[in-house]
């Protein structure tokens, strides 16, 4: 880690340079960056180290409803995409209930989306909702003002 003390309050630009010199010296250096998994990897097997390298889980939990559709994703050609997990904010499993960095735990997959246009797979892991997507005619276009009485249409 780079440590930067810098005074842009009080000096301005000139209370930045070391910050500015710090953002240079670490742009220099051989990135270390690794993808957690490679690509070409089965799905199932993404997940697992998702769960385990990140969640600090055993792996998923998968019904053979949902193995059906990960493995027709597969036979598709879309098992080299990139997953998306989502699940709760709440704990690193999908117990709200354990806080903190709970161990030991398995994450259920209850359903996998497939998000071709946006070039990836998000497994639905315990309770989650999802927003929902925008039409593809947007609703303003509806509503509407008459000009002599100030009534508004279309809103609902």
């Amino acid at each position: 880690a780079v440590v930067s003390t810098q005074s842009t309050g009080a000096r301005g630009g000139e209370g930045a340079v070391d910050l500015a010199n710090a953002v240079v010296e670490v742009c220099q250096r051989r990135p270390s960056f690794q993808f957690l998994y490679k690509l070409e990897q089965p799905l199932v097997d993404k997940m697992n180290i998702i769960v385990r390298k990140i969640y600090g889980g055993e792996g998923v939990e998968i019904s053979e409803e949902v193995m059906a559709k990960i493995t027709n994703l597969e036979k598709q050609g879309y098992g080299n995409l990139p997953i998306c997990m989502a699940k709760t904010h709440l704990s690193l499993s999908c117990d709200v209930s354990k806080k903190g960095v709970p161990t030991g735990f398995t994450v259920p997959v209850k359903d996998v989306v497939l998000s071709a246009g946006a070039g990836f797979i998000y497994p639905l892991a315990g309770t989650i909702s999802t927003m929902p997507g925008l039409p593809t005619r947007p609703a303003y276009y509806g509503i509407d003002v008459d000009t002599e009485t100030g009534q508004i249409t279309g809103l609902f």
